[in-house]
């Protein structure tokens, strides 16, 4: 069949559509998705995705997420088979073990079911305003969550090293950092040693002087909680529906970086 100019720009302009992510991260909220996600969160439609969670759990030998959901940046393929094989080993180091990512459209979401919790209606509106708008993200600001398991210490969260890889390949640094208040001593009891006093006595007697050393080493429980990073995709040059590639050192001394997927086009 010969395709006329009609067809053709129907068959392409059909195939664009095909080709387009069903969602996308939305870096500043507009009417029709507003309105998407208060009607979700009412009932009013099904519940529009607003958030995105990539499990780094290890099961099995493999991760949650799949084969590829963690490589190596650097330090070589054996930092990702090390983790795989001892996942809990915290003698090398914390262990991520989630990521969630998400922009305005989740804290709407959380607005909206506030308001309906309390038998209040949230119209676009309304939730556009200043008012609700104000405890929202800045416009183009996508937030990351790293749940995080095996830290020696709170100090120690101070010492991951976030990045997104631009489009240029350039590491680019999270506008903000934080954490949740949800940091807690890990279920299990394990502990890390965190202090080692050394004690020396000195006696004499008979003209004879000895002196003795003794060394005690503290511990503390290891802990888990959620680290919070803020970026600006857009100004690295990453699009609103691209995999963009998050880079991450843990606290541990080594030249171990992981490099993982984040599909924004999977969430708005």
């Amino acid at each position: 069949m010969i395709r006329t100019p009609i067809r053709l720009a129907l068959t392409l302009s059909l195939a664009a559509l095909l080709a387009a992510p069903a969602h996308a991260w939305v870096p500043k909220l507009e009417d029709t998705t507003a309105r998407n996600v208060i009607d979700g969160a009412y009932g009013r439609r099904d519940p529009v995705p607003t958030y995105l969670i990539t499990s780094l759990k290890v099961r099995d030998g493999q991760f949650e997420a799949g084969e590829g959901a963690v490589t190596a940046f650097d330090g070589g393929p054996a930092c990702v088979a090390d983790w795989l094989a001892a996942p809990q080993d915290y003698a090398k180091g914390s262990r991520p073990v989630a990521l969630t990512v998400s922009g305005q459209a989740d804290q709407l979401f959380f607005q909206a079911q506030d308001a309906r919790d309390n038998f209040r209606n949230l119209s676009v509106k309304d939730a556009l305003g200043e008012e609700f708008a104000a405890k929202r993200l800045p416009d183009g600001q996508l937030r990351i969550d790293i749940t995080v398991q095996g830290l020696p210490s709170e100090k120690a969260r101070a010492a991951y090293l976030v990045r997104l890889k631009g489009a240029d390949g350039k590491l680019v640094a999270p506008v903000k950092s934080t954490y949740v208040n949800d940091w807690k001593p890990m279920e299990g009891g394990s502990t890390a040693a965190v202090k080692a006093d050394t004690t020396v006595t000195t006696s004499a007697s008979g003209g004879t002087t000895t002196t003795q050393a003794s060394t005690t080493v503290s511990s503390a429980p290891l802990l888990e909680g959620t680290l919070v990073y803020y970026f600006e995709p857009l100004k690295a040059g990453l699009g609103a529906s691209d995999t963009v590639s998050l880079l991450l050192r843990t606290e541990a001394d080594t030249n171990c970086a992981y490099s993982i997927p984040v599909n924004l086009g999977k969430f708005s």
